[in-house]
């Protein structure tokens, strides 16, 4: 038993669900009790989001050091605002909208990997720089608009079921097949093969480029799905609705127990941040601290968190 117990803590993603039970407790022992299941319901409706970009994140962190999407706010906007207004508050144009969210998701993911791979400029550097010209693209197509989402899709978004959003409980199954891709396919292997050693991986017969454009790709087209989730779920597409999501998607996956440095990555332990991330705003709100406060103390408390899951990962 003691030994069963030390493995699991052993392992990094563990301390992200801890972290998150903890700040739930918290919140509820200050109110009473009141409004537990609301706070839970909530967290994993917003959870939901941070979980969807974070997969695609989650990739291209696990490429190696300087692998990193910054467009992810840009491409969600973009995605978000041409496909509801492409839908037009129609049913039966959804199909086509999500279509379209997929396509706008491939084009942002090979220009990204154009830039990186033809012309030599840093991830870091040319995912910032496309964002710029993908939010253009959005402040230009959508002039400010706010467009609905067809009432079939807004009810998708919003529908919850004995307390669990019907969407988170789609994203868990989503997590569950992305972490059988990332662990038992050729695909998943070599990101891990390549973040640990690039050339290394080359020399043993991976297709390093074919790989990393794939993954730049499918990060895209994660922030783009989201994008048109998230606008459904908050009743239309607005030019700032992905800015959280620039260093949160980031965060998600640093404290779920993916090493920043590549070369290993977690998916169970994304929900746990997802989850964790929500619920410490959540708390501090409650408590009802200063800005200021409550800014110095989720720093700390998420610097703890990742120390804890990444001091466990380097014993092992």
């Amino acid at each position: 038993m003691t030994a069963a117990v030390s493995r699991l803590f052993d392992r990094p993603w563990i301390w992200a669900y801890l972290a998150a039970i903890g700040v739930w407790v918290a919140t509820i022992a200050f109110t009473g009790g009141q409004g537990a299941g609301a706070v839970l319901t909530a967290a994993f409706t917003f959870a939901t989001f941070f979980v969807i970009v974070a997969l695609g994140q989650m990739f291209v962190v696990t490429l190696g050091p300087g692998n990193v999407d910054l467009s992810i706010p840009a491409t969600m906007t973009l995605a978000g605002t041409v496909a509801l207004k492409i839908m037009d508050t129609d049913n039966s144009m959804i199909l086509a909208g999500i279509a379209v969210t997929l396509a706008v998701g491939i084009g942002v993911g090979i220009i990204n990997y154009g830039l990186i791979r033809l012309l030599r400029i840093p991830p870091i550097i040319a995912t910032l720089s496309s964002s710029f010209v993908f939010q253009s693209a959005a402040i230009w197509y959508n002039r400010g608009l706010r467009i609905k989402p067809p009432p079939a899709l807004g009810d998708f978004t919003t529908t919850v079921v004995w307390g669990m959003p019907v969407l988170a409980i789609c994203v868990i199954l989503l997590a569950a097949v992305m972490h059988v891709v990332l662990t038992r396919t050729v695909y998943g292997r070599s990101v891990v093969a390549i973040g640990q050693n690039q050339r290394a991986a080359w020399l043993a017969g991976v297709a390093v480029d074919r790989t990393r454009f794939a993954t730049y790709v499918m990060c895209a087209v994660f922030a783009s799905l989201c994008g048109l989730l998230f606008a459904s779920f908050s009743g239309g597409a607005a030019l700032n609705m992905g800015q959280e999501y620039l260093l949160n998607s980031i965060a998600v996956v640093v404290i779920g127990g993916t090493s920043v440095a590549g070369g290993f990555a977690n998916v169970p332990g994304l929900w746990g941040a997802a989850l964790f991330l929500f619920l410490l705003v959540t708390m501090l709100n409650t408590f009802g601290l200063g800005a200021g406060i409550r800014m110095v103390l989720t720093g700390a408390i998420i610097i703890a968190v990742i120390v804890l899951a990444s001091g466990r990962h380097g014993e092992r």
